[in-house]
């Protein structure tokens, strides 16, 4: 352990040694107090050199917060990268008309950043639901398992129904303290990183009855719950204050369509509200509302891209409405936040639409920033997994990050600056086996 006086002088001295090393050649300008008035720009040392400065002071001047957080925000991004982090900010930038590469995306700028190994017990590769159990509950389990530990091989109902194989995860802990819990998501409500929050399921698809009907076929589910079942009728999710995502309605419990209809029956309590579009959404009146349910697609959301603003609402929108209900709650509250669809745009290689997504959570992180003290709220932004997205090829400043990199492969061939190493089939084979002239294809759709 190292205290706060300890870590104080600890920062103090890598500032130092940092600040000499950047400094070495310039001069000991850490030294000096003689103001440059000279504007350095990208070409000049110096302009690095003052950087470097600047960012050094800035983390030495940094206090960090030592005492317990009343409310917890923890963002999601679904198969964000660190590659889609790279491209998203390049993107954000060029989408403003910058050339991109010296941006950040909102979180970007956080104090502290760490890294997490993403496998699943039984697979080098994680999916959302063994990751979504990692990171809620803090228990590392099986592929396509939800809520429950590696002691429980996929499909075994029975064995998902013991007590003893099943986790809490935060939005238990939080409840158990007295706090309020939100749970905000661009994805159906009953979709592997959701249902992390609140269900215990042998399989991240056993999302409704109709499901476990078809499941029935092949193992014995007698005993078990679908995922959609567990959100309305268990705690925690029937405990859920606010619940802001998309239901499903073509592959849901009955219950979920019974609960949209009944408009917040679950809460059978005065200030509930219930919302199915943009407009409802932003006219809920924070002060008269304790729960709120908004279900706004038939499955997932639209792209962002994709959707119509005046019906849609955003995710940095979504999240501003539960953070001004929860904000009420005397105890705090606990909200979690998915950006479902970079992993839906990643599945389908399509870049813009993933990396358009990944800077829609920067939105709604900022967001809950300016809302938010640091004294009193933590705010965290992970990833579940990551996908096969690369960067590749020596593309000029600026370039667009859409486009091709303007290097050639082996084959004479030019090839994208983004590219997947796996994905939909090519709707255009070559009868040759060769790859396409991308030279001649519409990018704009490509991506």
């Amino acid at each position: 352990m190292v205290n706060a006086g300890s870590l104080g002088a600890t920062w103090i001295a890598f500032a130092c040694c940092l600040c000499f090393v950047i400094t070495y050649d310039s001069g000991n300008v850490c030294c000096s107090h003689a103001a440059d008035a000279k504007e350095y720009t990208e070409q000049d040392k110096q302009y690095w050199i003052k950087n470097g400065k600047e960012k050094v002071t800035e983390k030495v001047k940094y206090v960090n917060k030592r005492g317990v957080a009343k409310n917890i925000i923890m963002f999601l991004g679904d198969g964000m990268s660190l590659t889609t982090l790279t491209a998203s900010r390049i993107y954000k930038g060029q989408m403003e008309k910058r050339s991109g590469e010296n941006e950040y995306l909102s979180f970007e700028k956080f104090p502290f950043v760490g890294m997490s190994k993403t496998y699943c017990v039984d697979k080098q590769v994680a999916d959302s639901a063994c990751t979504a159990t990692a990171y809620l509950s803090g228990v590392k389990t099986n592929y396509e398992t939800i809520g429950i530990s590696a002691s429980v091989k996929l499909n075994d109902c029975p064995g998902s129904m013991a007590p003893e194989n099943r986790t809490d995860s935060i939005a238990d802990w939080s409840i158990a303290a007295g706090k309020a819990v939100g749970l905000v998501t661009t994805t159906r409500v009953t979709h592997a990183s959701p249902a992390g929050v609140f269900a215990h399921s042998a399989n991240r698809n056993w999302e409704s009855d109709a499901d476990l009907a078809k499941a029935a076929n092949l193992t014995d589910v007698t005993h078990c719950e679908d995922i959609a079942k567990q959100l309305i009728t268990r705690s925690p999710g029937i405990d859920i204050k606010v619940s802001i995502c998309q239901c499903g309605y073509s592959n849901i419990d009955a219950l979920i369509l019974i609960f949209q209809k009944t408009s917040c029956i679950r809460f059978g309590k005065d200030k509930s509200a219930y919302v199915e579009n943009k407009e409802q959404l932003l006219n809920v009146d924070p002060s008269k509302t304790d729960y709120l349910l908004g279900l706004f697609e038939s499955m997932h959301m639209k792209y962002h891209l994709k959707a119509d603003a005046s019906k849609q609402p955003t995710l940095e929108e979504m999240t501003k409405k539960a953070i001004e209900i929860l904000q009420k709650e005397e105890n705090g509250f606990f909200l979690f936040v998915e950006g479902g669809l970079i992993d839906a745009g990643h599945h389908q290689t399509t870049a813009r639409l993933a990396l358009d997504e990944t800077v829609e959570l920067s939105k709604a992180v900022q967001q809950a920033v300016d809302m938010t003290s640091e004294d009193d709220t933590l705010i965290v932004v992970t990833s579940d997994h990551s996908h096969t997205m690369t960067m590749a090829g020596y593309p000029v400043r600026g370039n667009d990050i859409l486009d091709l990199s303007g290097s050639l492969g082996s084959d004479k061939l030019p090839y994208t600056t983004l590219s997947y190493a796996n994905g939909p089939e090519n709707l255009q084979p070559d009868v040759n086996c060769a790859r396409q002239d991308l030279s001649k294809v519409d990018k704009s759709n490509f991506f």
